[in-house]
This record gives structure tokens, C-alpha cells and sequence, in this order.
């Protein structure tokens, strides 16, 4: 940005900056969210008025219209440019009783700010906030009521610039696993399977175990029902009072607890066995999870502890630098050989054009186009830009750089005549320059 904007804009930022740091986190699902305060504060600032301001909001709603889909668990470097306001927005598919676990972590020198937004994800709608954090608080979790599509949004404050690593995951809702001593290893039957000759289906996971083994409570709550039944045989029901779920232990050898007990997370109630209908199978506690208003829903996502985060990337940290493809390849909407859905919606790109590398996970480059295009291009299908430039000249006049490929961009430095620059890539008729200290940007040669 040229002029005497940078100024007037940086001296805005510092007093937004400070502000903030006075502020206290506010509690998950309180609104506003950090990111809608401090858009109000660009908002009151006039910012919202100016470039840097409008690229900043335009960028933030972009996001939730166009992001990247990924697979969790996800560990993903990433950077923030300070001249080109840019949200990052991940989407992945949940089921329901699934914790998702969000971690962002900076460097420790980077007093940057920087704003995390879960939504919820329903065609025809708009996105349905589910948690939010800013730079005082960039790990939480929060519960997945139901199946479908969530969306996390990462962004800065404006003219934030700096790198960081965000880590998502899945973890199971219920602290404690319902047989002591076991994990979801020992489930041996799954929800759905067909039972008495496919009249009806599972409505829960089957936990096997030795006969006398602990049943203990997934969590804190009060016993609503105790008895015995031709089916279940000794069963145990437990409130959840705090999620509205009723958790149903079956097959029991014995109950311990009492209708109006309250008990802890971790108490036993009762021990494994295999009355009921079970009474010709190996001993194991049938788990199941009903839902007020909503019947039985599978309660295996409530106890799964899934794959582990993915390790940081191996290799060249490439954040912040340009590269450009061996041979023309498609721009990738996710990381990974399988691909996920919308790739006809992606362009094709030359090995001439210029790729900024914005983030990584895995073997996977996440990159942008000079265009503003983000998405996924293998790290061993693209060469350094720096290191194999398309070639080398003299500049014959003094030489703008433009910010972006396009004629309204504006200016971020000037070369003077006889300087030696590379040719990093080219765009339509604009060709990325880099001058001898490093100075990059746009022009038409």
C-alpha cells in the first residue's frame, strides 16, 4: 500500500492491538465472538472504508464460502502476508458425539493476533458459529451435536504477518471409557449390524469383556432406571443431564446402583456379563446413547479415540516463498492423493505462473495463485521460483512493483533503471520481479 496510508493504518492498528490485550477472553458461544469485536472496532475506526480494511472483511466472508476440505486429524503449518489481507478456512465432516480439538500455536516472539471461528456447515444456509477464540486462548474444544460438515476459520488482525501451526483433531465426548480396563478395541459389534434375521438393527456397540468386569459410568449424572428386561436382561440407565443423553448399560451380571443415585465419571455401575438375549454369547456390556426427542443415535463417535495428530512436515520450511510447477497441473480443494469433491471448480495452472506458499501438511503445499486462488499442489511437483528464476535482465527504466497482477493495484516500491532482477513467473502480461535485496512485486515488461 503506497502513500500516506501505511501510516495512518499502522497507527490505527497499534491502538485496535493494545486494546485487545486488555481484554479477556469471552466464554465459547458468548457473543460478540473476538473476531465480530474487532470487526466492529475497523468499523469504528473507519477502516472498514479503506482498501486494507475492505480486503481485510471481504476476506473473512470469502472464507466461509470457499475453503479447503480436509480429513481430520490435520497438522498444517501456515502464514499470514501483512500486504494481501487473507483468511484460511479448513472444512471437514463430523459425527455426533465427536470432540473436536482446535490448537493454534504461534512463535513466541509474534505478538500478532489472531482470530479462530468454528461453524457449522448446512447447505442453503448460513454458516452457524459454534466456537470462537482469539490470541489469549488458541486451544479449545468443543462437542459435535450432530453429522455433518463443520468449517474453522483462521485469520489475522490487519497487517498481521507471521507463520504458525494448526493442529485438528477428534476426541470422544465422554471422558471415560464405560468398561473399566477396556478402550474401542474391544468393540466387537457396531451399530446398524442386522439382528434377529434383519428385523431390526444394533442400536449400540457391544464392549466384550470378562464376566465380573466393571460397567462404570462415561459420565457424571443420575441413575433414571434400573431392572430387567427380556432383551437387555440387567440394565442400568443413566442421565446426562448436561447434553440431554441418556446412556443405557444392558447384559449386566449385576447393578450396583440405585434409581436416583447420582454418581461420577468413572463410578461403577454395575458389572459385564451376558443376561438377557445375550445369554448365548461371550460376556459384554451393550452400550447404548438415546437422545431426548431423537431416539438411539450410534454411540461409537462418543467413545473412539481416533488416529493420533500428524507430525509436523519434514523438509525445507517454504512458508513466504514463491515456487512454480515442473508441468501444468490442476489447483488441488484438498491435501492428499483422493481428492474430495469440486475439482472442476479449480483452474489449471502453467509452469509459468508463480505459486506463494502459504502453508503445508503432509507432502502437500498449500499455495496461492497471483490470482488469490488457494489450494493444495504436491511438494515435489513444483521447483523454488528463486532458484530457477525464468530468466535474468536489466531493468532499461525505472520499474513500479505492483502488489498484484492487475492495473489498480498499488505500488509497493520502485526499482531504478540499470537494476539486475530475475523473472520468478509470469501472470497474463505481468511478470514477478525480484530485485538484488530481495524486493518483489508485479510488472509488465
Amino acid at each position: 500500500m503506497a502513500g500516506l496510508l501505511w501510516p495512518v493504518l499502522f497507527g490505527v492498528i497499534l491502538v485496535l492491538s493494545g486494546c485487545s490485550k486488555q481484554q479477556t477472553l469471552q466464554a465459547l458461544f458468548q457473543k460478540p465472538t473476538p473476531h465480530e469485536a474487532y470487526a466492529r472496532q475497523l468499523h469504528q475506526a473507519g477502516l472498514d472504508r479503506r482498501p486494507a480494511g475492505r480486503a481485510w472483511l471481504a476476506a473473512a466472508e470469502q472464507a466461509l464460502r470457499d475453503s479447503l476440505v480436509v480429513t481430520l486429524p490435520i497438522t498444517e503449518t501456515g502464514y499470514f502476508r501483512p500486504e494481501r489481507p487473507t483468511a484460511a478456512s479448513y472444512r471437514y465432516a463430523v459425527r455426533a458425539g465427536e470432540q473436536v480439538h482446535v490448537s493454534l500455536t504461534l512463535p513466541t516472539s509474534a505478538p500478532v493476533r489472531v482470530f479462530l471461528d468454528a461453524f457449522e456447515v448446512v447447505p442453503g444456509r448460513a454458516p452457524v458459529p459454534l466456537a470462537s477464540a482469539d490470541t489469549l486462548v488458541l486451544d479449545f474444544r468443543y462437542l459435535a451435536d450432530a453429522d455433518g460438515q463443520h468449517l474453522l476459520r483462521v485469520q489475522p488482525e490487519l497487517l498481521a504477518a507471521g507463520r504458525y501451526t494448526l493442529r485438528v483433531a477428534r476426541e470422544p465426548s465422554l471422558g471415560v471409557f464405560p468398561v473399566q480396563g477396556r478402550t474401542d478395541a474391544a468393540v466387537g459389534s457396531f451399530w446398524g449390524a442386522p439382528r434377529d434375521a434383519g428385523v431390526r438393527s444394533h442400536e449400540g456397540i457391544d464392549i466384550f469383556a470378562a464376566r465380573g468386569t466393571p460397567a462404570v459410568a462415561a459420565t457424571a449424572g443420575f441413575i433414571t432406571r434400573t431392572g430387567e428386561t427380556p432383551i437387555g436382561g440387567r440394565v442400568v440407565w443413566l442421565a446426562d443431564a448436561a447434553h440431554g443423553n441418556h446412556l443405557y448399560y444392558a447384559h449386566l451380571d449385576k447393578q450396583l446402583v440405585t434409581v436416583g443415585q447420582h454418581v461420577r465419571a468413572g463410578d461403577t455401575l454395575g458389572l459385564v456379563g451376558n443376561t438377557g438375549n445375550a445369554r448365548h454369547t461371550l460376556p459384554h456390556l451393550h452400550f447404548g446413547i438415546y437422545r431426548s426427542g431423537q431416539g438411539a443415535i450410534d454411540p461409537y463417535p462418543f467413545v473412539h479415540h481416533p488416529a493420533p495428530v500428524a507430525a509436523l512436515p519434514s523438509g525445507p520450511d517454504q512458508r513466504g516463498e514463491f515456487v512454480r510447477l515442473r508441468a501444468a497441473a490442476m489447483l488441488r480443494v484438498s491435501a492428499g492423493k483422493e481428492q474430495i469433491g469440486h475439482l472442476q471448480s479449480l483452474p489449471r495452472l502453467s509452469k509459468q505462473v508463480p505459486l506463494l506458499v502459504i502453508g503445508q501438511q503432509g507432502t502437500d503445499l498449500r499455495v496461492q495463485t497471483p490470482g488469490g486462488q488457494i489450494g493444495y499442489v504436491g511438494e515435489h511437483a513444483v521447483v523454488g521460483a528463486s532458484a530457477t528464476p525464468l530468466r535474468r535482465l536489466v531493468l532499461p527504466k525505472a520499474t513500479e512493483l505492483l502488489l498484484q497482477p492487475t492495473k489498480t493495484a498499488p505500488a509497493g516500491g520502485v526499482l531504478a533503471p540499470q537494476t539486475p532482477v530475475e523473472v520468478l513467473g509470469q501472470q497474463d502480461h505481468y511478470s514477478l520481479l525480484r530485485g538484488p535485496q530481495g524486493e518483489t512485486g508485479w510488472a509488465i515488461l
